[in-house]
């Protein structure tokens, strides 16, 4: 989507949403794109990706009574290739 500076400044919140929403919007001056919106991801927090994936494997993983990793070895294990 290309949209106007002046169209930009009154519709900022709009544009935000449709950003927020995935889609990249350029802004041009008198027809010439000067800038772009785009969304940035967020890192993943620590647990965050083992926390997402809960439930997949249902009744094919037992964790013992004495499971003691931190979040960040939890994001280790995880990252290490198969």
């Amino acid at each position: 989507m290309r949209v106007n500076v002046g169209q930009a400044k009154t519709d900022l919140s709009k544009l935000l949403a449709r950003v927020e929403a995935g889609e990249e919007v350029e802004i041009a001056r008198d027809g010439v794109p000067i800038a772009r919106l785009t969304r940035i991801e967020q890192p993943a927090r620590p647990g965050e990706r083992f926390l997402a994936a809960r439930g997949s494997l249902t009744g094919e993983i037992v964790m013992s009574e004495d499971f003691e990793f931190t979040d960040a070895e939890v994001d280790e294990i995880l990252d290490e290739p198969v």
